[in-house]
């Protein structure tokens, strides 16, 4: 990998992002090691959509194992590939049903991306080159830019064009509000722009708000019970001015799980069930649904997925699946574990990465490296339960701690935290024993 073509910007936010523990939404593919057939079937699966198919998966790891990095990976690889991007995290607020419905729509839309606008609010550019189609049809049917019906026409075919939307549920208005949008924009119309932007993102509480400022007597909202119906016909509209398809990432799936009354998250594991369904039934052609999420949401017989008996028949491994089997084409991914190969690889980048960023030479060498890696696999419990996260996070720190004190050695600092390490642990014992005596002198 050549790292002299990184920007200093995208390179500032990559090493702060993972010494922080937090997944970077810029930089990714500079640090991507491993994963290479999880990458090559979900790109497989952009493939497939491209053609008009739909697909959804899951991407089941434990914190820290990489699925967030996956997601954004993938994210970069989708625009790259001429798809339109949305993502979002669920949260205690945003859900799939019921209220945070609407919540998970709005973040979504303001998350939505494309090649030109990789940072989000794409919606804009999408509709702006539906416009410009348009505008390229009135034109090369003899009327040009400067002529008195110009405008008149291109509403016209956009108007016509919009048609096909209207076959979908909330199909009449999303298509009547674009039209709309196009005519202001056609006009210079600001205001008018702006009040049907704010409708496609959900940003009106009720009809008679979107009726007052976008002028439309007969108007509806987008809100917790529709949006995934909208984001269908967003699916539909990117796909009419050319682009590839729809990929939507919904990250932390756990705070589904998390739902405390059964019937609430029953209710949102009904509407994924739902999007599943539609995707591999073909009543969302061009869209792709990611979900991400850890084993317990999955797995879980009491909470989980597996909880939800119609989502248990379609996500469980066949019968004849094990863990010495891979397989990488059903709707369930699971992450394994990063090699110990793999780790170093990512901790020659990160070195390499952190010290043209800063200008100097690193301070530590290929042979320190595999002591750090190996001392970190040592630990116990850490085949199991050490993820690439606490790694990096802590072999970061490392680099910058050579950075800021030349006069310690890579050894010097190794020791330091040992020392510290140990200590910590024994404290932990002792408070650990202490409540244990004062729980054996309570007499019941």
């Amino acid at each position: 990998m050549n790292t002299e073509r990184i920007p200093k910007r995208i390179l500032g936010n990559l090493l702060s992002s993972v010494s922080a523990g937090v997944v970077p939404r810029s930089g990714a593919p500079y640090i991507a090691i491993g994963r290479v057939d999880e990458i090559a079937s979900l790109t497989e699966d952009m493939k497939r959509v491209a053609d008009g198919e739909g697909v959804t998966r899951f991407v089941i790891g434990r914190y820290g194992s990489g699925k967030s990095f996956l997601i954004q990976l993938l994210r970069g690889y989708a625009a790259d590939r001429g798809f339109v991007t949305a993502d979002c995290d669920l949260s205690p607020e945003r859900r799939l049903c019921g209220v945070g419905g609407l919540a998970t729509y709005r973040e979504l839309i303001r998350n939505l991306s494309c090649k030109a606008s990789p940072d989000g609010g794409a919606l804009a550019t999408v509709i702006g080159r539906w416009y410009a189609i348009n505008a390229e049809k009135v034109t090369a049917s003899g009327t040009l830019p400067g002529d008195a019906d110009f405008s008149a026409k291109v509403s016209a075919a956009i108007i016509s064009d919009a048609r096909s939307l209207e076959a979908g549920v909330g199909g009449f208005d999303f298509a009547l509000i674009v039209g709309e949008y196009c005519r202001a924009y056609g006009e210079g119309d600001d205001a008018k722009m702006s009040s049907c932007l704010r409708w496609l993102r959900g940003e009106y509480a009720n009809k008679t708000e979107a009726r007052r400022e976008t002028g439309l007597r007969s108007i509806s909202v987008i809100d917790d019970t529709n949006w995934y119906d909208h984001v269908k016909l967003i699916c539909a509209l990117v796909r009419k001015v050319g682009y590839a398809g729809l990929c939507v990432f919904i990250d932390e799936g756990v705070n589904l799980y998390k739902i405390v009354n059964r019937v609430s998250r029953e209710a949102n594991y009904e509407k994924l069930l739902a999007m599943y369904n539609d995707t591999m039934q073909g009543r969302a052609p061009g869209m792709m649904l990611l979900f991400g999420g850890t084993p317990q949401f999955l797995e879980d017989t009491r909470r989980g997925l597996f909880s939800y008996e119609a989502l248990k028949s379609r996500l469980s491994d066949g019968r004849f699946a094990s863990d010495g089997l891979k397989s990488m084409m059903g709707p369930v991914i699971r992450l394994r574990r990063l090699s110990d190969d793999e780790m170093l690889a990512l901790m020659m980048r990160l070195t390499a990465l952190h010290a043209q960023y800063h200008g100097v030479d690193a301070r530590i060498t290929d042979d320190e490296m595999t002591e750090f890696l190996r001392a970190s696999l040592s630990r116990a419990g850490a085949d199991s339960m050490i993820t690439p996260r606490e790694i990096i996070r802590d072999y970061v720190s490392l680099l910058d701690l050579l950075l800021q004190n030349p006069d310690k050695s890579y050894a010097d600092i190794v020791s330091r935290g040992e020392a510290k390490a140990e200590k910590t642990e024994k404290n932990e014992e002792k408070t650990a024993e202490t409540r244990k005596i004062e729980i054996d002198d309570i007499v019941f």
